[in-house]
């Protein structure tokens, strides 16, 4: 396998948890959450989003812990 092949697959795995094909976490398998146009991750805490489900200027909370 070169660096190309798995390069397509990991686009295609990204493309398919964002429109819902895929429910697996890419990181640690568990299921992902589908919300507002971006998925989340509430094992690992790993999130995927859309470029439009940006919004400029926006701030992520701290999250406490």
């Amino acid at each position: 396998m070169n660096v190309a092949s798995l390069h397509r697959t990991l686009d295609q795995e990204l493309t398919a948890l964002l429109r819902g094909a895929s429910l697996e976490c890419l990181t640690c398998g568990e299921f992902v959450m589908h919300a507002r146009g971006s998925v989340f991750c509430p094992e690992c805490g790993g999130q995927l989003a859309e470029e439009s489900a940006f919004v400029t200027g926006a701030t992520i909370p701290a999250q406490a812990g």
